[in-house]
């Protein structure tokens, strides 16, 4: 369980200025500061710099998007050991398929001046050190699409070693679940997936998936279905 706040306005979130902060660092401060108090994680949907900044000031544990990231951002990400989930795949869908999908033209115009901006901070980002999380906005696309999110981060700057990490051991740590999730080690939750080769030679290849395990129970193994 974790407590999620908007701290701006979204591309699909009909109304509003994606770049607009919603609330103030005070209003923030209270809202970190109850979650924490009961052990919950604190995750910020922010798009715009001014309250990407009113999030990390106040103490969030991940920031979603942040697509316009500035300098300052940046700076207090790394400081406070907060988590960036930027989900870079994204654009592709709503720019490509969107209107099709009947996603309004209002979000279609604000994804296009958000998009490429998101994938170049993305890079500043991860090439400061800040910590990333792999990042789907799920639901916005059909399941099974969800790993191309992984080529994108490779595309633009990490290591396939550094995508794999956001997606398991960054992302266990994240959630607070790093002593039972994120890694193939003794002790550990057995949720392990297979694929046909080295996705460290070809991170694409983490598109099919040829076997599932979740906690020890096997959901698909494509060798039993020739």
């Amino acid at each position: 369980d974790l407590i999620k706040t908007c701290s701006t306005g979204g591309v699909l979130s009909k109304g509003t200025k994606v770049g607009a902060p919603q609330y103030t660092v005070e209003e923030l401060e209270a809202l970190v500061d109850e979650a924490h108090s009961h052990g919950l994680r604190v995750a910020s949907h922010a798009h715009g710099a001014q309250g990407i900044r009113n999030a990390l000031q106040a103490g969030v544990d991940t920031v979603e998007h942040a697509s316009f990231i500035d300098e300052e951002g940046i700076r207090l990400a790394k400081k406070n050991g907060a988590f960036l989930g930027m989900d870079i795949y994204v654009t592709e869908f709503i720019l490509g398929e969107g209107e099709s999908k009947g996603i309004l033209e209002e979000s279609l115009a604000k994804e296009r001046m958000t998009g490429q901006t998101q994938r170049e901070n993305f890079r500043k980002a991860h090439a400061a050190g800040v910590k990333m999380i792999y990042s789907t906005d799920a639901g916005v696309y059909p399941h099974g699409h969800n790993a191309r999110q992984l080529s994108r981060m490779v595309t633009f700057g990490m290591t396939p070693l550094q995508a794999l990490r956001s997606a398991t051991v960054n992302s266990a740590e994240a959630l607070g679940q790093a002593e039972q999730l994120g890694r193939l080690a003794a002790g550990y939750r057995a949720d392990i997936i297979a694929v046909g080769g080295n996705p460290l030679e070809d991170i694409s290849l983490l598109e099919s998936v040829r076997f599932v395990m979740r906690d020890g129970i096997v959901y698909k193994d494509a060798r039993m279905s020739r």
